[in-house]
C-alpha cells in the first residue's frame, strides 16, 4: 500500500514540476501544434505548445522506477517510454517540417509491431494464460498474436481519442483507477499478494492528475503522439502482463469507441461514399452536433467510470 501511494504522489508531484519547464521549453523551440485543415472548428489551437507527454511520462517513470518496482512493472515501463520515442519522433517530423502528418503510417506501424512483438514474446514466457472476468483461458503460443494484437490496438485507441482538451487523459486517468483495483484484487486472490503492476497504474492516474491541470480546456499545452503513443502502450503492457483481456477492454471502453468509430467510417464511405458520423472519432462527430468539449470530456469519463464500476463489481463477485 505505501509503494502504491508512493508511486501516485511522486508522480503526480513530479509532473507537476515538470509541466511549466515543458510548456517553457517547447514554447522556446517553437513545438507548436499545426491543426488539420478539415478540423476547422479546432483552428484557434493552431500554435499551442505540443509533446506535453515529456512530462508527465518523466513523473510516471520516475515514480515506478523508486516505489518498488519488479521486473515486469520494469518491462513495462520502458515499454510505454518505448512508445513514447516513437511518439517523440513522430511529433518532431510535424514540428519540424511544420505539417500534422510526422512519420508515415507504415512507418509508425513498424515501429509499433517492432516493440509489440518483442514484449509479445517476452510475456508468453511468463504466462500464456488470459482472464475473460468469469473464466481463464490457457492460449499457448497462440497468446503472442493477440498480444501484438493488443499493442497495435491499444496504441492506436489512445492517439484517436486525443483529440480534444483533456480528453485522452482524462479517460485514461478513470481507466487506470478502476484497472488498477482489479488487477489488485485478482492477483490478490490468486496468488496472496496484490501485483506491483498496480504501481504503474497508480503512477499513471497521479500523472495524469497533475497533466490535467496544464491540458484541461483550454489546454495550456497537447501530449502530442509522445504522450498518447506512450499511454496506449502503458495499457497494453499492464494488460498483457496482467493477463486482465477482458477487464482492460471494459475499463478502456471509450478508447474503443474512437477506433472503431474510425474503422467502420471508412469501411462506410468506402462502400457507399457516404459518412456514418459527421465525422471520425466520435468524439468530433459530437463535437459537429454542437456538444462543447467540456462536455464531451464529461460524456466520455462518465461511461468510462460506469462501464469500469461494474466490471470491478463482477470482478468482486467471481473472486468471493
Amino acid at each position: 500500500m505505501i509503494s502504491i501511494l508512493l508511486a501516485l504522489i511522486t508522480a503526480f508531484v513530479v509532473t507537476t514540476c515538470a509541466m511549466p519547464l515543458t510548456i517553457k521549453l517547447t514554447k522556446k523551440l517553437k513545438l507548436r501544434q499545426t491543426i488539420l485543415s478539415y478540423v476547422d472548428n479546432h483552428s484557434g489551437k493552431s500554435g499551442t505548445p505540443t509533446m506535453g507527454g515529456i512530462g508527465f511520462l518523466l513523473g510516471i517513470a520516475v515514480a515506478s522506477f523508486i516505489s518498488g518496482i519488479d521486473r515486469i512493472t520494469l518491462i513495462s515501463t520502458v515499454v510505454m517510454l518505448g512508445y513514447g520515442v516513437v511518439g517523440f519522433l513522430d511529433d518532431f517530423i510535424k514540428v519540424y517540417f511544420k505539417r500534422n502528418e510526422g512519420l508515415k503510417p507504415y512507418q509508425k506501424i513498424i515501429f509499433q509491431l517492432l516493440i509489440a512483438v518483442i514484449i509479445s514474446v517476452s510475456a508468453y514466457y511468463n504466462s500464456s494464460e488470459i482472464s475473460l472476468i468469469f473464466t481463464k483461458i490457457d492460449l499457448g503460443i497462440f497468446v503472442i498474436p493477440l498480444n501484438i494484437f493488443l499493442f497495435l490496438a491499444f496504441t492506436n485507441s489512445v492517439n484517436l481519442t486525443d483529440g480534444l482538451d483533456g480528453l485522452a487523459s482524462t479517460v485514461m486517468l478513470v481507466s487506470m483507477v478502476f484497472l488498477a483495483a482489479i488487477i489488485g484484487i485478482s492477483s490478490y486472490y490468486n496468488s496472496g499478494q496484490a501485483s506491483s503492476l498496480t504501481i504503474l497504474c497508480l503512477a499513471i492516474v497521479g500523472g495524469m492528475f497533475a497533466f490535467l491541470m496544464f491540458n484541461s480546456y483550454p489546454a495550456k499545452i497537447f501530449m502530442g503522439d509522445t504522450g498518447s503513443l506512450a499511454l496506449g502502450g502503458a495499457f497494453a503492457a499492464i494488460t498483457v502482463y496482467s493477463g486482465e483481456l477482458l477487464a482492460s477492454a471494459l475499463t478502456g471502453i471509450m478508447f474503443i469507441v474512437s477506433a472503431v468509430s474510425v474503422i467502420l467510417q471508412v469501411l462506410h464511405y468506402k462502400r457507399t461514399k457516404n459518412r456514418i458520423f459527421l465525422m471520425a472519432p466520435y468524439h468530433h462527430h459530437l463535437e459537429r452536433k454542437g456538444l462543447h468539449e467540456n462536455r464531451i470530456v464529461s460524456i466520455y469519463a462518465g461511461v468510462t467510470f460506469v462501464v469500469s464500476a461494474l466490471t470491478l463489481l463482477a470482478v468482486l463477485l467471481c473472486n468471493i
